[in-house]
């Protein structure tokens, strides 16, 4: 985790629609905590022991509390089922100051697509939009009116002629992703966050008409699971030392070296916060994570023990 933790205190928690609840956070001690941008997460200490990141979906402009909404998700690794059954009002955890993977581009007319709880950084891109008086259009896509969190906000806010709601089980309000990318200013730039499927349906719509992916922008909440069988064991080498570790087939690289009493940093362990990303001295990295740009990964200089393997028979890894 980058910065230090931060003491909170939850200050409130309700549903915010079907398995979503709605966490306020402010300082144990009282004053602001640290400024966030539009896109933003933080990550949690949990009362389990375990680290999860979720986006802000507050104003920016209030720096006196941060707003989250958390999806439980039974089938998960227990970290959203620690927030709703042992986190209560009045409760201490422990957070860090914002990070920002998700961020709005400096200018140009926003096209913002949630998929359920996708809407979490998307409202805050919302109200960041509003407030600078630039153009967006929000839509919202949910399997029903039940799961639509933070609708009523969206329905009482001063931008609310620029949000639309789409429910797959009203299909007059499907969402017509062609004829909405067709409409979009030249200058518009396009942010996705939602399910896999829901991100691979709009960013496939738009690459199939020509938008460039540097006004495509996707914020993904877990990497995609691989298949069974598709891994291979490798080595690792530490530079320093000459230290030389096999990672079976059957193990990420992070813990074949924590078995080798090596420890590294660990928070969301899919690749997608890079607390964990570690520089490549020599070898050929299998990236698998959602942190590092496609640039990033030509470079081949570091990777994320977390999830992603080696294509090389060694990893000579700077430790």
């Amino acid at each position: 985790m980058n910065g230090s933790w931060i003491e909170a205190r939850v200050v409130g928690k309700q549903p915010a629609a079907r398995d979503i609840t709605r966490l306020v956070l402010e300082a144990a001690g009282g004053g602001p905590l640290p400024p966030f941008a539009a896109g933003a997460h933080i990550d949690i200490e949990l009362p389990n022991g375990l680290i999860r990141q979720y986006s802000l979906c507050g104003s920016p402009a209030c720096t006196e509390r941060y707003e989250l909404g958390i999806l439980l998700e039974p089938e998960g690794r227990g970290g959203s089922r620690a927030v709703h059954e042992l986190i209560g009002e009045g409760d201490r955890v422990r957070i860090s100051p914002p990070r920002n993977l998700f961020p709005l581009a400096a200018e140009g007319h926003a096209l913002l697509l949630a998929g359920g709880i996708g809407v979490t950084p998307i409202l805050a891109m919302a109200e960041r939009l509003h407030l600078d008086g630039r153009g967006f259009a929000l839509h919202y896509c949910v399997r029903s009116a039940d799961r639509a969190a933070f609708a009523e906000r969206l329905a009482a806010a001063p931008y609310a002629d620029a949000v639309q709601l789409h429910y797959d089980d009203r299909p007059d309000t499907a969402l017509d992703m062609a004829a909405l990318l067709e409409r979009a200013p030249n200058d518009a730039h396009l942010y996705v966050c939602g399910p896999a499927g829901f991100i691979d349906f709009v960013t496939r719509s738009a690459a199939e008409r020509g938008w460039p992916d540097a006004r495509v922008h996707i914020e993904r909440f877990a990497a995609t699971p691989e298949e069974a069988g598709a891994n291979q064991p490798f080595e690792i080498e530490i530079a320093s030392s000459g230290q030389v570790i096999t990672v079976r087939a059957d193990q990420t690289a992070a813990a074949a070296l924590a078995e080798a009493g090596i420890e590294i940093p660990l928070s969301c362990e899919q690749g997608v916060c890079g607390t964990c990303l570690t520089e490549v001295a020599a070898g050929v990295p299998d990236h698998r994570d959602l942190y590092l740009s496609a640039d990033e990964h030509a470079a081949n200089d570091c990777f994320t023990p977390c999830c992603s393997r080696a294509l090389s028979a060694r990893l000579v890894l700077h430790i």
